[in-house]
């Protein structure tokens, strides 16, 4: 869901998600990517770059799954048992 907050970069990636390590946030994206849920882009700069963004499926999942975000939200009491 990271994705769906505006992250687009690895490091913002990492900042929304607490506690993962590099290694699993990568191959987390990669899965996504195989998935056809997030694309990579790499822009050829110095520093390359390296961009993610949804795919129209991943917008869609997003969308399917922004109800169960809202509820877990109003019932912290509940997400926390």
């Amino acid at each position: 869901m990271a994705g769906a907050y505006g992250a687009r970069r690895f490091g913002q990636y990492r900042a929304l998600i607490t506690g993962i390590s590099d290694r699993m946030l990568t191959q987390r994206l990669r899965e996504l990517e195989r998935q056809e849920l997030i694309e990579r882009t790499v822009i050829p700069s110095s520093p390359v770059q390296v961009l993610y963004a949804p795919t129209a499926r991943g917008e869609q999942l997003i969308e399917a799954l922004q109800p169960l975000l809202q509820w877990s939200l109003q019932h912290p009491d509940f997400i926390q048992r």
